[in-house]
């Protein structure tokens, strides 16, 4: 559920009009809904209120807006980040250093080092390579850096190949089969302190069958190293459930997949973590959009233009990914069309033989379910600037993030004085 609802023939954004926000901010704008946000942590809370010891930590990378960090913080999340930027918006948002997860197979030394100094809960290593260059980094601080070993699983997720990450030939952890030898040599280093495992196998999962899978491969590895006398007392589960995409689409819910959780670790003895991101965010953000014109195209199917494009929302180029399109004040009339944005790339794609409400140039539409991997994924493509982000709370809002014009993004380049003059 969410908070974008019709009302009187108008789409708002819990208590206020879309098109009152698109007057005052102008388009594109990226807009988030708090009730949904909260409501969306406190159910996915909820389907894991079974679990005897559970760690929540919102995956930064889903949208980093402070706003919404902070939204989460007070939900009692920490963070599951995956660069030192990442760190400091999550440490600016108020989240614990103690509740930061820090992921990713490409730290850099200045990161981790970062990371120690802030005191971060854990480091979930990648390879054997960096947990060496944490252990001597954290050493030479005097300190012992708590940390978990991201294994592979080589299990499909059944997801994009772009969004895998549990296959063998993907670039996350370290083969399974290897961990037990790797686990035990970084345990024995002094600047590490060795106190779990990882795993992650993909995003917007529609089956808890491979996670299921990949869970109980964990759990016989988490056995293995205790036999051989090593600490385990974390298993980090990852994130990836999904999220629907299109209108009747049905995903696991955050109860079945505590149902099977539990099930599964029922007799690990570990504190689980979580690395919710998309299942939060993704359908509590909208990207609202103006028409710029309707291009009649023959016999064809007209083309919708819209002043959104590719790299204001990139799911669809990247991933040939499904937004639903709504029009703000629909009429009741349809159309098939073609939605595309004005950058110069036939790539810059939307949606191709769409039904969907009719549309003509000034209208106002959304792509719904852009609250995760939306304005966090933006790039200046084209010289375009980047599109704000409203925050709503009942029956006001706030910019939480500015437009940033051309001119401004061109202020910040250089041309040397050798091709003046």
């Amino acid at each position: 559920m969410d908070h974008f609802e019709l009302r009187n023939g108008e789409l708002y954004a819990e208590d206020v009009p879309l098109a009152r926000i698109a007057a005052e901010i102008g388009t594109p704008v990226y807009v988030y809904s708090r009730a949904t946000l909260e409501r969306h942590a406190r159910v996915f809370r909820e389907g894991l209120s079974m679990l005897p010891k559970a760690h929540l930590a919102f995956a930064v990378k889903s949208n980093p807006n402070l706003a919404v960090l902070k939204i989460l913080q007070r939900e009692g999340y920490g963070a599951d980040v995956v660069s030192g930027g990442e760190l400091e918006r999550a440490l600016r948002a108020g989240m614990p250093a103690e509740d930061v997860v820090f992921s990713g197979v490409g730290k850099t030394a200045r990161e981790l080092l970062r990371g120690i100094e802030a005191g971060i809960g854990q480091f979930n290593i990648e390879s054997e390579e960096e947990g060496r260059e944490l252990a001597a980094i954290a050493e030479a601080m005097g300190a012992s850096a708590p940390c978990a070993l991201r294994v592979n699983p080589d299990i499909d997720a059944g997801t994009h190949d772009k969004i895998s990450t549990g296959k063998a030939d993907n670039k996350f952890g370290v083969p399974i089969d290897e961990a037990p030898g790797i686990y035990s040599r970084l345990s024995s280093l002094p600047g590490l302190d060795m106190r779990g495992v990882a795993v992650h196998i993909g995003s917007q999962l529609s089956d808890l069958a491979p996670l299921e899978k990949a869970f109980t491969r964990l759990g016989r590895l988490i056995a293995e190293l205790r036999a051989a006398g090593l600490k385990v007392s974390h298993a980090d589960l990852g994130g990836g459930l999904g999220v629907p995409y299109k209108a009747g689409e049905v995903m696991p819910s955050p109860a079945e997949y505590g149902e099977m959780v539990a099930r599964v670790t029922k007799d690990w003895d570990v504190t689980l973590m979580f690395e919710p991101g998309r299942v939060i965010a993704g359908n509590a953000g909208i990207l609202l959009t103006s028409v710029v014109r309707v291009k009649r195209n023959g016999n064809r199917d007209p083309f919708v233009i819209v002043d959104a494009a590719m790299n204001d929302l990139a799911r669809p180029a990247l991933y040939g990914s499904w937004h639903d399109f709504d029009a703000v004040r629909p009429t009741g009339a349809k159309m098939t069309a073609n939605i595309v944005g004005p950058i110069c790339e036939t790539g810059d794609t939307f949606a191709m033989g769409r039904h969907m409400d009719a549309l003509e140039a000034g209208d106002l539409a959304v792509f719904r379910t852009a609250g995760a991997y939306g304005a966090t994924m933006a790039s200046s493509y084209n010289s375009r600037g980047f599109v704000p982000e409203v925050l709503v709370d009942g029956d006001r809002y706030a910019v939480v993030a500015d437009r940033i014009a051309p001119e401004a993004i061109a202020d910040a380049e250089r041309v040397p004085d050798w091709l003046l003059g």
